[in-house]
């Protein structure tokens, strides 16, 4: 009993400390957002500011001439929205139709689709850039958004793949003895039951394209059409004339969103992950 009561202890201490490493950086972010530059960088560090200020936020605010802050962030907002919408779409239909319905080469669409989770993405930024540059598409958000309606992120398909696996068919057998369609059964029955599933691609692909720097500063150019990430980037002066405080604030409002959304729907995440991993 004393030994599994020091394994418990040491097991919690461990994960105790392991946890303040991974949260100390937001710790520390949120501590700054709330000083000015020279006590963010003080040999006297403490957690807590010696003058909370709301300047770096105001500042943050207006930090580019031509755009408030709240530009960006709507960029940014509808981007990831559109993609998430779109990844939810296609790439359900695309699983519907690989796990519910019979068509010929079926396997071979599912091993292509499989094939493609083992193509590095940095590997199809040049093929994709100039089929986009010829279709006129940079500077827009169309290289972002149509692809996410055409069932690109075979992540996505494999996850929901394997958790329509686990809905019976004989609800399907039901269904069409009543006379419904596949559209019908896709949208009535087995989209509410792989609501986990959905809500967790949804969580994935708003993470993802939120923190996406490199495929969006290939494709955007001009400053009306930044996302948040750029805009971030873009604040950081080589001269060290940075002003840290209102980097620090803008970073604390552009992390927020991925916060809440998490825990939010935390709870059909978490299911959408574990139950598509067991799914065979």
């Amino acid at each position: 009993m004393k030994k599994k009561r020091r394994n418990n202890f040491f097991s919690h201490l461990f994960l105790l400390v392991g946890a303040f490493i991974m949260i100390f950086p937001l710790l520390w972010l949120l501590s700054s957002a709330f000083k000015n530059n020279n006590e963010i960088f003080s040999a006297d560090f403490s957690f807590i500011p010696k003058t909370i200020t709301l300047k770096n936020f105001k500042n943050g605010w207006y930090i580019n001439p031509q755009y408030t802050f709240g530009h960006f962030l709507g960029n940014t907002l509808f981007l990831v929205g559109s993609m998430a919408i779109g990844n939810i779409i296609s790439c359900s239909l695309t699983a519907f139709a690989i796990t519910r319905m019979n068509f010929p080469l079926k396997r071979v669409v599912f091993r292509l689709v499989m094939l493609t989770l083992m193509v590095p993405s940095q590997v199809l930024l040049i093929p994709t850039y100039l089929i986009f540059s010829k279709f006129r598409w940079l500077d827009t958000f169309l290289p972002f958004i149509v692809p996410a309606f055409l069932s690109t992120q075979s992540f996505f398909v494999y996850q929901l793949i394997q958790y329509m696996r686990g809905i019976p068919k004989e609800l399907d057998d039901s269904a069409k003895i009543d006379g419904c369609s596949y559209f019908r059964l896709y949208l009535n029955i087995t989209l509410p039951l792989t609501k986990p599933a959905l809500i967790s691609v949804a969580i994935f692909s708003f993470v993802w394209t939120w923190n996406d720097f490199l495929t969006q500063l290939i494709y955007l150019n001009s400053v009306r059409n930044y996302t948040v990430s750029l805009i971030l980037s873009s604040v950081v002066d080589s001269t060290s004339l940075t002003n840290w405080g209102a980097l620090m604030a803008l970073t604390l409002i552009s992390v927020l969103p991925c916060i809440i959304i998490y825990f939010s729907a935390q709870r059909y995440f978490v299911e959408g992950i574990t139950t598509s991993g067991l799914k065979g």
